[in-house]
């Protein structure tokens, strides 16, 4: 959205804040970036459906005082419910996760989900998985993988060349195994105890918020630290200290089509990375030998302790650049602009023609 907003507005509705306030309103801030960030603030104590009408109310209002027609850019299905698409220039579903296969899925979302297929535009998916489940749903469904700032990431090759040592990591050089993101119903916490006891000898840094399950449920031991949510911009210095990383997804129907960003971010830090067997993690990185593929504790161990030894082969990192070469935001950034514009140079013409008639 930041590369959208470096040639128009972009609008960001976030998801409404409950607050003690006499009547609905929108926050805007605006970021150095360009994007404007809205949140709902809602009246606490409204219903589901009043909660709906005041989003729908607040945002119609908010481009009344517009004269353009915003392309509508749908990140979830549940924000269909309330988007005045009578204002849509065109109409983009984002699909980067099978939602309704998520913990606590709102029931409406498959119904949603259905209206914005028929409404939609475009669709683009954030895997091959998806991809494959969509385009039997849509005439025009286009498969793009997660992206890579490569240049932000590549700095962990360079703390680690330069032998910095960040504030997060004591004074150690037993091996260090790495991994960042939400962990939520997606992670198989058995397999991450399982591992983290069978290699003593290693260290297990886990970065990221706990999300929807019980942070008591997840394992603990002298060789496990839950760094918590950190900044996006430390992250290079924080896997510079890593030896390998690992993306211990459990199997299930939370996981099966997702297409990791993660994968792309370890490797172009530099690292070796274990995962366990995500369809699309296989296709595009196990399959031309990028990434180590592994779902039981055991063979997981041993995939690791492997994976330590190629931490700074240049013959790994040289066939993991010519792979991530074509993977940047800026690039797939460019393709989706290209297919919006189609569609709106599409609408501009077919308007005349219709009013014509």
């Amino acid at each position: 959205m930041s590369r959208f907003a470096r040639e128009r507005r972009v609008l960001f509705i976030e998801e409404p804040m409950f607050e003690s306030v006499a009547r609905a309103a929108l926050r805007v801030d605006r970021r150095r970036d360009g994007v404007d960030v809205i949140v709902p603030v809602l009246p606490e104590g409204l219903s589901a459906r009043e909660a709906i009408l005041a989003q729908e109310s607040l945002i119609s209002d908010y481009l009344d005082a517009r004269s353009e027609r915003p392309t509508f850019w749908f990140q979830t299905p549940m924000a269909f419910s309330f988007a005045p698409l009578d204002r849509a220039g065109a109409v983009i579903y984002d699909c980067m996760d099978e939602l309704s296969g998520f913990k606590d899925a709102p029931p409406a979302l498959a119904f949603n989900e259905k209206q914005l297929l028929g409404r939609a535009d475009l669709v683009f998916t954030g895997g091959r998985a998806l991809y494959e489940a969509k385009r039997q749903k849509h005439p025009s469904v286009h498969c793009f993988p997660s992206g890579i700032d490569t240049k932000h990431f590549g700095r962990a090759r360079d703390h680690r060349r330069n032998a910095l040592r960040s504030m997060h990591r004591p004074a150690t050089d037993r091996p260090r195994v790495g991994f960042a993101g939400v962990i939520d119903e997606r992670m198989d916490v058995e397999l991450l105890a399982a591992v983290a006891s069978a290699l003593p000898g290693m260290d297990f840094d886990i970065v990221g918020p706990v999300v929807k399950i019980d942070p008591d449920l997840l394992p603990v031991g002298d060789n496990i630290r839950y760094l918590g949510m950190q900044d996006y911009a430390v992250l290079p210095e924080l896997m510079a200290e890593w030896d390998v990383a690992m993306m211990p997804f459990a199997c299930n129907e939370a996981t099966r089509f997702i297409s990791p960003t993660k994968t792309p971010e370890y490797l172009a830090a530099g690292l070796p990375v274990v995962s366990t067997s995500i369809r699309d993690v296989v296709v595009r990185y196990g399959e031309p030998g990028l990434v180590s593929i592994a779902d039981d504790a055991s063979p997981f161990s041993r995939a690791l302790e492997a994976a330590i030894e190629t931490r700074d082969d240049p013959a790994r990192l040289r066939a993991v650049d010519v792979a991530l070469k074509d993977s940047s935001w800026d690039g797939i950034w460019q393709r989706m602009a290209a297919l919006e514009r189609q569609v709106l140079k599409t609408a501009a013409i077919s308007k005349p023609a219709a009013e014509a008639r």
